[in-house]
């Protein structure tokens, strides 16, 4: 096993050993508190240009399958564990995590104390980092951690999103029977694909949409234009204050709906753009909401919801104007993680309903989407 490196912009260079591919990579250095569903979290568009840290000690020991994944292939541009586990043990596994880094061009690095580079992050907040394999020299790392851009600015989703449209037809993965045969479906959904979880498209198609994808850059005449039932807005990496075209585009979306009452649906980043486009603000978090046990309260009944979550920028409700309101608040740190539009079927969450391998408690969410489309259809 060849040494790894990482070198954070404070100056401190942290060694350890590497498992997948060589090479450097610099990114955004960020943490994960999930204790599984590491491949999920590797192939989330959402972590591209970032170097993810797992507060989880053991890393690996189920392996790789088809089934979970995200996307077709991982994007984040690093991955940091204390203890990597060569030999997983699980029914469903079919690779090594380490060789299927490798194979993706993906950097990992085990033996670093994770708990102390996880506490660095919550006091400084997240920190830019440079990962690297081999003979190399520690300040030259620690100089391209710091040169590198940052995320504050940096619009990712022509990273991530797809260039052409397309159809998604595959419903939720049984374990049981081993199939994915969706329902019958009841509503055309547009889904703008920001850097789309595939968890998400299966979900709509669970819950009775036929599902035309169109890249993050379609405008709103190109998403009409498919007469839809409802439009999906998707999440993706980055700065939302950044992506000013998709903004454009959702703000001409919200006024179709004030015509023709046309359901507006969106997570995570596709929120945030979503409440840009009403007239909010954004700002980025110190060290961002990553991990599978985010305590949330929807704010209509009380109810708690434990969600899975991956962001690191935050609408400010203050800025949200009057027909717009906060429908769901972190319970860590007060922070928005949903918002409405006070008389349009127009809303959005912070967080993951979608989540896989979960929790699930969120999954209503996508009934209420259906429900609004159902009620436009019959009026």
């Amino acid at each position: 096993m060849s040494r790894a490196y990482l070198a954070l912009e404070d100056g401190s260079v942290h060694e350890g050993g590497s498992f997948g591919a060589e090479g450097t990579r610099v990114g955004e250095v960020v943490f994960n508190t999930s204790m599984t569903g590491y491949q999920e979290i590797l192939t989330d568009p959402s972590y591209a240009r970032q170097i993810v840290t797992m507060t989880y000690p053991l890393i690996g020991n189920y392996g790789v399958n088809p089934s979970d994944m995200e996307a077709p292939h991982p994007w984040v541009d690093g991955f940091v564990v204390k203890e990597y586990c060569p030999t997983p043990s699980n029914w469903r596994s079919e690779e090594p995590l380490g060789d299927w880094l490798a194979r993706h061009d993906i950097i990992g690095i085990e033996g670093i104390d994770t708990r102390m580079i996880t506490k660095k992050l919550r006091v400084d907040g997240s920190l830019k980092g440079c990962l690297a394999t081999g003979d190399v020299d520690p300040d030259e790392l620690v100089r391209r951690a710091r040169d590198w851009e940052g995320m504050t600015g940096l619009d990712c989703v022509p990273l991530v999103s797809r260039t052409e449209p397309g159809e998604w037809t595959r419903g939720i993965h049984d374990l049981a029977t081993g199939t994915d045969d969706p329902p019958e479906a009841r509503f055309h959904v547009v889904a703008t694909d920001f850097g789309c979880k595939e968890n998400i498209l299966r979900l709509l198609v669970h819950h009775g949409c036929r599902v035309t994808i169109v890249p993050g850059k379609a405008s709103a005449d190109e998403i009409l234009a498919y007469e839809p039932d409802g439009v999906f807005l998707a999440n993706g990496p980055g700065d939302p204050g950044a992506v000013t075209y998709a903004i454009e585009e959702i703000e001409k979306l919200v006024d179709n709906s004030e015509v023709t009452g046309l359901p507006i649906f969106g997570i995570c980043l596709g929120m945030q753009l979503l409440g840009l486009a009403l007239g909010g603000d954004r700002f980025k978090l110190k060290f961002g909401h990553r991990g599978a046990n985010q305590p949330v309260m929807d704010l209509s009944t009380g109810k708690v919801e434990i969600t899975s979550q991956n962001h690191g920028f935050a609408i400010d409700p203050d800025t949200l104007p009057a027909f717009a309101e906060m429908t769901h608040v972190n319970l860590n740190d007060r922070t928005l993680e949903g918002l409405r539009h006070r008389d349009l079927p127009i809303f959005g969450v912070q967080y993951h309903p979608e989540a896989s391998p979960g929790p699930h408690d969120a999954r209503y969410l996508f009934e209420r989407f259906t429900g609004f489309m159902a009620a436009r259809r019959a009026s």
